[in-house]
């Protein structure tokens, strides 16, 4: 059996193997990597023949996390793995990211890349793994693939840097960063990070590069010793001499295009001319509609390329740092929780914010567990957004991806559930998008929490920064619009708070950047996140006090374990008494002896909690109750300070008056104020009426 072996940092035991061919190997490429006790194998399958009418790469990445690796059966009545969980599917897209700059232009046959967690050891994340082993499984294929990239994750915990820290090790960490590269250069970041500085980012980022220089060269060795001879496919390119005579036809009316600053105008023209390229061509059978597109698409970007490196111009007039007109508005919806709409050009979130009870969490079951989550963002881009027509079906990979960025970019800024007892969800509605509505999403979601009274400790902002850049020469543009997110050579999305960076999210379409380039970025998007940070103040600076009215009212509290019976009572009569005369919902976790009390007016709410509050006191003499009689003897009135909790008023004390008959001052039914005088060893309760008067 062949193997090689990588030993990773002095921190980490056990070396990463690569075991090629071993399974699968009927596949293209076949890698098996192993880190502990946690297997992934990795797959590469090429078509032998091009896809018809593409116009980009065909690339399909799946990951798969099996229950069976995990020792689990999966739950529900059909017992087997359905369709990918968000978290697979967001593991396919770091896995796609780095790899797709690398396949040769005009590459079109169809590419699949299989990524499936056999063995899971609870500690490490596998995810990680499946980056390396598919770029490796395309490496040794025959498939034209030719530069290998290493990936590694970051932690920065207790003031040091870790390379690919434990599930555990990851709740203490500060930030942590996936960073995928090659020998030379950063391909792909993805980050989360508790308001990080620039600085430290930059340093993880840095602290990666020996790691990930030492995995590439590993994958080289492997090819040398079992890689298969690539094959040369026909790549789909267009025909010089056609796309000379459409160059003549149309970039002499770019100009003009360019000077049209709304999207939409831009648009229509260039179908116009499309159009009338399709007539000029209709009697060359070889010129379709698919390759006169992709022949203006070409001419389009070199052009628009050419305009901003040479004359810093942008295709909407805007200098390189300049972001577009930014617009807030807050309570912008009379019966949701709390909203905000945020506009930024021709990019606008509507943001709405619900607030639950715990039962209205998220349940999670993963490989390192089952955990719950009380704060999710659910990013949504209908098709009314770009002006397109399309079937509204299930939440798409993007929108998947999209919204984990966004609510990765807020999670550190919500409040612990102890602090606000409530299950958070936010929905981000995209209703225009020219660009960075991800960001966008970000900006509203935290102005509409400040809104619905979620007591945020700092407004979150994000920006969207590209490139284009032509040998030693580039510009780094702040707020990029779809065309040059298009044409464009880089996406980096940075989201934080005025102190420091919670999210980060980095692809290329180049071979990489350099860390000087990352460090500019960085730099610029600081600055701006500070700029739109204030225009965002001006709206809603605070969040409001209390929640809305429409939302459930809701206090969360500890009680002593041992008391978590005297709320229940015998049967759990005691709670449901409560429940039903205050019309709350009560929820006790009797592992940490947490109440959560549910009701929709702020008056049941305190009624119950009142009540819970005197059923878990010890009960002290000389302490005052308004107590409910429940049953009237001739010797005095047995009176309920609360559920399960009865003292005796004797009739000696029931007045300063002679008492002959009790009947005559009480009935059952009656509310009447009482002070405890006495508690005996046997926690036998003795009150006074006339003392307590």
């Amino acid at each position: 059996m062949v193997s090689f072996s990588l030993n990773l940092p002095e921190h980490l035991k056990n070396p990463l193997v690569f075991y090629p061919y071993q399974l699968a190997t009927q596949a293209n490429g076949s890698i098996k990597v192993v880190f502990d006790e946690t297997v992934v194998l990795v797959t590469a399958c090429m078509s032998s023949q091009p896809k018809e009418e593409a116009n980009f790469l065909p690339l399909i990445v799946e990951y798969q996390e099996k229950t069976y690796a995990k020792g689990k059966i999966p739950g529900g009545f059909i017992k087997r793995e359905g369709r990918p969980k968000d978290s697979e599917i967001l593991c396919a897209r770091i896995i796609d990211r780095p790899l797709r700059p690398f396949f040769p232009n005009g590459f079109i046959n169809e590419v699949q890349i299989v990524a499936m967690v056999l063995s899971s050891d609870g500690k490490n994340d596998p995810d990680v793994l499946a980056i390396n082993g598919a770029s490796c499984a395309l490496l040794i294929s025959d498939i034209p693939f030719f530069t290998p990239i290493g990936a590694v994750r970051v932690g920065k915990i207790n003031n040091r840097f870790i390379i690919n820290p434990t599930y555990e090790e990851r709740e203490n960490a500060v930030f942590e960063v996936i960073v995928a590269g090659t020998q030379e250069k950063v391909v792909m970041l993805e980050a989360k990070a508790n308001e990080a500085r620039e600085e430290d980012i930059l340093e993880a980022i840095k602290f990666s590069q020996r790691v990930i220089q030492e995995i590439v060269k590993t994958q080289i060795s492997i090819r040398e010793k079992s890689g298969k001879k690539k094959v040369v496919v026909p790549l789909c390119q267009i025909n010089e001499d056609i796309l000379k005579k459409i160059e003549e036809r149309v970039s002499t009316r770019l100009e003009s295009i360019y000077s049209l600053t709304s999207k939409e105008e831009r648009e229509k023209v260039i179908s116009d001319i499309v159009k009338e390229l399709e007539i000029l061509f209709e009697d060359k059978e070889e010129v379709t509609s698919e390759l006169i597109k992709e022949a203006f698409f070409q001419i389009e970007k070199k052009y628009v390329r050419k305009r901003i490196l040479r004359d810093g111009i942008r295709p909407d007039s805007r200098r390189v740092d300049e972001v577009r007109p930014i617009d807030c508005k807050v309570r912008v919806l009379p019966r949701t929780h709390g909203s905000a709409l945020f506009t930024r050009g021709q990019t606008q979130s509507l943001s709405v914010v619900t607030l639950g009870t715990s039962a209205d969490e998220q349940m999670i079951e993963a490989l390192e567990g089952e955990k719950s989550k009380h704060f999710m963002l659910h990013y949504s881009f209908p098709p009314f957004s770009v002006g397109e027509v399309r079937p509204l079906r299930g939440p798409s990979r993007r929108e998947i991806g999209h919204g984990a960025l966004a609510e990765r970019a807020l999670s550190p800024i919500i409040p612990e559930r102890e602090e606000f007892p409530y299950t958070i969800r936010v929905v981000s509605e995209i209703l225009e998008s020219n660009g960075s509505s991800s960001m966008a999403t970000v900006c509203a979601a935290s102005l509409s929490l400040m809104d619905a009274g979620v007591p945020i400790k700092e407004q979150v902002a994000g920006i969207a920064l590209g490139l284009i850049s032509e040998k030693n020469e580039y510009k780094i543009l702040t707020d990029i619009a779809g065309v040059e997110d298009h044409y464009g050579d880089m996406d980096f999305k940075v989201a934080g708070t005025k102190k420091g960076i919670t999210a980060i999210q980095l692809d290329v379409k180049i071979d990489g950047l350099d860390v000087d380039v990352i460090r500019e970025a960085l730099e610029q998007a600081k600055s701006t996140r500070v700029y739109i940070l204030e225009k965002m103040n001006k709206a809603l600076s605070l969040p409001r006090e209390g929640v809305s009215k429409y939302a459930p009212k809701i206090k969360s509290f500890k009680i002593d374990l041992d008391k978590i019976g005297d709320v229940i009572g015998p049967g759990g009569r005691v709670i449901r008494k409560i429940t039903r005369e205050h019309n709350v919902t009560i929820d006790i976790d009797d592992e940490t002896g947490r109440v959560s009390v549910v009701a929709e007016t702020e008056e049941d709410l305190n009624k119950a909690v009142e009540e819970i509050a005197i059923l878990t006191k010890d009960i002290s003499i000389g302490e005052v109750y308004n107590a409910k009689v429940v049953r009237i003897t001739n010797f005095g009135a047995f009176c309920e300070l609360a559920p399960s909790k009865i003292g005796l008023l004797h009739i000696s004390e029931v007045s300063d008056k002679f008492v002959k008959d009790i009947k005559d001052f009480l009935k059952e039914g009656d509310i009447v104020k009482v002070k405890v005088i006495n508690v005996d060893p046997n926690g036998k309760i003795t009150l006074s009426k006339k003392q307590a008067e």
